[in-house]
């Protein structure tokens, strides 16, 4: 089912790339789609002790609001942050759903991040395509490990906004090659503190009682999730100046999202007190 939920987002994000009359339903289809998913993946998140994803769905809601009361005023900058999601998933859609094209940037992404362990010293062996192994303790690369999905929400991001062909390559070059590359070192990380048990710790809140699964939780759930979000907000400042309209989209959108929220709250604060 949350598979679908994805697939259903993917093609409303698509179907708001034409431009026709009610193009801006499929903008709120494919929002509200993202947000039960990942309500529908809480189940999943909070067996692993991540509670990154949890948080963001819940947060999600008051946002979804906001976006769908201005997507039907059809207000330029909810319909552009719309159009990041929809290129977005116009680059992501081939490797997430076209089997092929997916298993072979796992292949590729598994087999440098093996090449990386070797030559620093912790090698490891595969126990099938895309199952590394190192002292008896396995590693599963899958789609989420390669890095794609940042990559397609980075590139929506640069391409989202009326730029130049000489902005656009500039974006891709800055966003595809780093993200990439930093998220082999990531793979290198997890695997290599995972299967050294770098961080037994607190296993009250990191274990899920599966042996050696404090180290994977504080380097995968904490470490390099906190390390993705400095780097992806690095890259979109780094973007900003590549591409200033997309410096003017983001203040555009903190003022409306920020305005609105304090409304909401504001609301909250008096029905409380009545």
């Amino acid at each position: 089912m949350n598979g679908y939920l994805v697939l259903i987002s993917c093609i409303c994000f698509l179907v708001f790339l034409i431009p026709w009359r009610y193009r801006n339903y499929f903008a709120i289809a494919g929002w509200v789609s993202i947000v039960g998913y990942l309500f529908a993946e809480i189940p999943h998140y909070i067996s692993l002790n991540n509670f990154v994803y949890p948080a963001l769905a819940v947060i999600s809601l008051p946002l979804l609001y906001i976006t769908i009361k201005y997507l039907l005023r059809d207000d330029p900058p909810v319909i552009q942050v719309s159009m990041i999601a929809a290129i977005a998933f116009l680059i992501y859609a081939p490797f997430g759903y076209i089997p092929a094209i997916g298993n072979w940037l796992i292949t590729v992404v598994a087999g440098q991040t093996s090449a990386v362990l070797a030559a620093v010293g912790y090698p490891v062996t595969f126990q099938a395509w895309n199952l590394l192994e190192r002292n008896g303790l396995q590693t599963e690369i899958v789609l989420a490990c390669t890095g794609i999905q940042s990559i397609a929400i980075m590139l929506g991001v640069a391409w989202g906004v009326e730029s130049t062909l000489k902005q656009k390559i500039k974006g891709f070059l800055l966003v595809a090659p780093t993200i990439y590359i930093l998220n082999i070192i990531r793979n290198v990380f997890v695997i290599t503190a995972y299967t050294e048990q770098w961080f037994p710790y607190l296993p009250e809140i990191a274990s899920n009682g599966e042996f050696g699964y404090e180290s994977f939780f504080w380097a995968h759930n904490v470490m390099a999730e906190l390390g993705a979000l400095v780097v992806l907000v690095a890259l979109a400042y780094a973007l900003f100046t590549i591409i200033p309209e997309l410096a003017a989209l983001a203040d555009d959108l903190y003022r409306l999202y920020r305005g609105e929220v304090e409304q909401l709250l504001r609301r909250g604060s008096a029905k409380a007190g009545t």
